[in-house]
């Protein structure tokens, strides 16, 4: 089943992204094209916060058919504002909104299903699975880590699990109707914004598919410095939205906002061992989850993936709770 011939907005927000950008707007080209055959508008929004690298120049050198490439000034940085900023703009006349990340890689006909799932389900928000793939040692070890439990914690959309209404995912595909009904990403949030509106969706009664048709694979982190700093932000971002919503976390994540409060209360070991056995319990489990990995046939990226996971979730836990000292989020603007 296809959908209809709506105006279909893609929107990527970019930061430093010249290694990456040529890539992912050359592979939408297969679909802009056929769109023009079947008669269907499509635009292209690559929306930037202010590359000092080669960025800007290689999109304005690309082209794609009908001129539907477009390039935006995006002042306030972060995503949720580049894409609110897109559909600000061009908007209006759009059915459906496609995010594409720029620091991954989709295939050929991410978008072509992405519009079946949605004619199929219904859905107002069809979200995708993730895959992290690593290309140097520390990002194959990265990649693991966010691949497996010891990493992920279980997330549905880290798993592969799919075919299914969720409550979240990886934000891919949105009726233009209701992400604007909803008052779009909010500008307040750096990190944790789909999380977020995925909230105020289903509040709505909005509908959120995860799909098992399609999915990303994404590129992690290439420096532990920068792994550290997006999960602090990560876990920040999730503080607000728990403030925000006044909502509980979940147990996997209550299991890693623990982890700076237990490696806190080992200091005190030298008083009595007890105050050190919730760290150490918490560093064998990714230390152990690592070992096993590596018994499975992963060797030493095995074991460097446990490593990496706790440091993952201490990053985390250091970012929610430094978040929740954090003044509560500004009010939203509609895009």
């Amino acid at each position: 089943m296809n959908v209809g011939p709506g105006k279909v907005l893609i929107v990527i927000p970019t930061l430093n992204e010249a290694a990456h950008i040529g890539a992912v707007i050359e592979g939408l080209r297969p679909f802009c094209q056929h769109a023009a055959v079947a008669a269907r508008d499509v635009s292209v929004i690559v929306v930037d916060g202010g590359s000092s690298d080669a960025t800007r120049p290689i999109v304005g050198a690309a082209t794609l058919p009908n001129g539907a490439l477009h390039l935006l000034d995006n002042p306030a940085r972060i995503q949720g504002a580049a894409v609110n900023l897109a559909v600000q703009r061009f908007g209006d006349a759009a059915e459906w909104l496609i995010r594409v990340d720029a620091h991954a890689v989709y295939p050929g006909d991410y978008c072509d299903v992405l519009l079946n799932e949605a004619a199929v389900t219904g859905a107002d928000s069809v979200v995708v699975a993730m895959r992290a793939v690593g290309r140097t040692p520390f990002q194959r070890a990265v990649a693991l880590a966010q691949n497996t439990r010891i990493g992920n914690g279980g997330a549905a959309h880290r798993i592969g699990a799919a075919g299914k209404v969720v409550d979240h995912g990886h934000h891919a595909l949105m009726r233009v109707s209701a992400f604007r009904a909803v008052g779009g990403y909010d500008p307040a949030f750096s990190h944790n914004e789909d999380a977020e509106l995925d909230l105020r969706l289903g509040a709505a009664g909005g509908k959120i598919w995860l799909t098992g048709r399609t999915g990303l694979d994404y590129l992690p982190r290439d420096t532990a410095f920068s792994l550290i700093r997006q999960y602090r932000n990560f876990g920040r971002g999730r503080a607000q939205t728990l403030i925000k919503h006044q909502i509980r976390p979940r147990m996997r994540q209550a299991v890693v906002i623990a982890v700076v409060p237990a490696v806190l209360l080992a200091v005190l070991g030298f008083v009595h061992p007890m105050f050190a056995l919730p760290a150490a319990v918490w560093l064998a489990g990714c230390l152990g989850g690592g070992l096993a990995l590596a018994l499975r046939g992963h060797g030493w990226t095995g074991l460097a993936a446990g490593g990496v996971a706790a440091l993952m979730h201490l990053a985390w836990s250091f970012g929610f709770w430094t978040g929740l000292f954090r003044r509560a989020p500004a009010q939203r603007a509609a895009p």
